[in-house]
C-alpha cells in the first residue's frame, strides 16, 4: 500500500502543478515522498470542491452538490486525523503525513474551511479580508510542508505562511479573468473600486487595464512576502532550502511575466516554460548560499500574522 499511496501522489503532482514538482524533485526522498502525499490531498480536496481533474476541466454545474461533497471530505479528512487507515490512497497519504511529522489536526481542518469559503461564495471587501483566504487556501499548506522539512519554531513557520500567500496573491493576479467567468472574486472590492470597477465583465476587453492595475498592486503586496519567505529559507536543510527557493523563484517569474506582458497576458494562462524552470533552479540554488552566508532577520513588521 505504501508504493501505491506515493505512485498516486506523483501522479497527482505531474498532471496538478507542474512548478511544484519541478521543486519537488530537489527533495531528499522521504521529505519528497510526504511533500507530494500532502500535496495529493490538498489537491484532491481542490478538485472534489471545484468539480475538476486535477486543476483542470472544470464541470459546468461544478456548484451543484458541492456542500455535500465539502461535508464528505471533512468527514474522511476526520477519519484520518483519527489515525483510520484506509483503502484511498488520497486519505491514507494524509493519515501518514500527520502521523509522522505530529501535525496539528487544525491545520488540514484550516485548509477545508478555505475551501467552505468558496463554497460560501464568500466576498471579500478588503485586502485582509483576501489575505485571510489566503492563508486558508494556501499559507496553511506553506506551514505543513515545513513542518514536513522538520521546522517547529514558529517565527520559521510564519515565513513558511507567507511564502503560501505569496503564492496565492500571484495566483489571485494570474487568474483574475478566469475566476471571473465561474463567479469568482478574490480581488478585493475596495481595491477595484479604487481603479473604477464595481463589477468584473471578464470578457468586455476595456475593463482589462484597470483590472491589470489593480493586479499589479497585488503583485506588488505579494513581493513583501516573498522577501520576508527568503528570509526563512536560512533554517530549512539544505536540499529543502533549494526545493522552495525553486518554488519562489518560478512563482515570482509568472508574477513578473504578467507585470510585464500587461493586460494582454490575460490572452493564455501565464506560465514558466522547462527551459526557464532550469534557469530558475539554477538562480535559486544561489539563493540557498546567499541565505547561509549572508543571515537576515528582516522584520514582518505590518505583514499580516496567521492565527
Amino acid at each position: 500500500m505504501s508504493d501505491a499511496v506515493v505512485a498516486n501522489s506523483e501522479v497527482s503532482i505531474a498532471q496538478g502543478s507542474q512548478s511544484f514538482a519541478a521543486a519537488a524533485r530537489l527533495f531528499d526522498k522521504q521529505t519528497r515522498d510526504d511533500a507530494v502525499m500532502l500535496y495529493a490531498w490538498c489537491r484532491y480536496c481542490d478538485d472534489v470542491v471545484d468539480g475538476q481533474t486535477l486543476g483542470h476541466a472544470q464541470e459546468a454545474d461544478f456548484r451543484s452538490g458541492q456542500s455535500e461533497r465539502l461535508e464528505l471530505l471533512k468527514q474522511q479528512t476526520a477519519a484520518a486525523l483519527r489515525g483510520k487507515q484506509s483503502d484511498d490512497p488520497v486519505f491514507e497519504a494524509l493519515r501518514r503525513v500527520v502521523t509522522r511529522h505530529q501535525i496539528p489536526h487544525r491545520h488540514p481542518q484550516e485548509l477545508l474551511a478555505g475551501f467552505a469559503m468558496d463554497v460560501a461564495d464568500r466576498h471579500y471587501e478588503t485586502v485582509e479580508d483576501t489575505l485571510v483566504y489566503c492563508y486558508h487556501v494556501a499559507g496553511v499548506v506553506g506551514v505543513m510542508m515545513a513542518m514536513i522539512m522538520g521546522v517547529r519554531d514558529p517565527k520559521v513557520l510564519d515565513r513558511a505562511s507567507d511564502l503560501g500567500l505569496a503564492f496565492q496573491l500571484t495566483n489571485i493576479a494570474r487568474d483574475v479573468i478566469d475566476d471571473a467567468r465561474v463567479g469568482r472574486v478574490y480581488v478585493p472590492a475596495e481595491l477595484l473600486r479604487e481603479h473604477g470597477i464595481l463589477d468584473i465583465h471578464p470578457d468586455d476587453r476595456s475593463q482589462w487595464p484597470a483590472l491589470h492595475a489593480a493586479a499589479l498592486e497585488l503583485l506588488d503586496l505579494a513581493e513583501r512576502y516573498y522577501a520576508s519567505a527568503y528570509t526563512g529559507m536560512s533554517s530549512l536543510p539544505p536540499r529543502s532550502a533549494w526545493a522552495i527557493g525553486a518554488a519562489r523563484r518560478v512563482y515570482r517569474a509568472i508574477g513578473s511575466k504578467l507585470r510585464a506582458g500587461g493586460p494582454s497576458a490575460w490572452e493564455q494562462r501565464v506560465s514558466t516554460s522547462k527551459a526557464e524552470k532550469i534557469r530558475l533552479l539554477g538562480l535559486a540554488l544561489g539563493d540557498v548560499g546567499a541565505t547561509r552566508v549572508i543571515k537576515r532577520d528582516i522584520p514582518r513588521n505590518g505583514l499580516w500574522q496567521r492565527p
